[in-house]
């Protein structure tokens, strides 16, 4: 599982996260996840594309997001979830080993 706090490429996390498009989408989700699970996933597939052909901001993004503490704690949970979860960790890890995928930890 990725760490909270990561630095992508020498970009920090906060810088990460100011794409306009990921913030409109995080904003349209809050409140939400509780009625609406699956179709929040849906939304957040549709922002990431194709898990092995989108972008490593993208995953970390993400896998940033999933990996919160609404989530960690399980107040929010359902099965969708931790499948899209799996699915960006198992790429993360597939692009680390081909050295497509770089972070440190802070």
């Amino acid at each position: 599982m990725i760490p909270i706090h990561i630095l992508f490429e020498k970009t920090a996390m906060r810088d990460l996260v100011k794409d306009p498009e990921w913030q409109k989408l995080r904003e349209s989700l809050v409140g939400t996840w509780k009625t609406t699970p699956e179709q929040n996933i849906r939304k957040i597939r549709k922002y990431i594309g194709p898990i092995r052909k989108t972008e490593n901001r993208k995953l970390t993004i993400v896998m940033n997001y999933l990996t919160g503490s609404g989530f960690r704690i399980g107040r929010i949970s359902h099965s969708s979830i931790t499948k899209l979860r799996k699915e960006i960790s198992d790429e993360i890890d597939r692009r680390k080993k081909l050295g497509t995928y770089k972070r440190r930890e802070i």
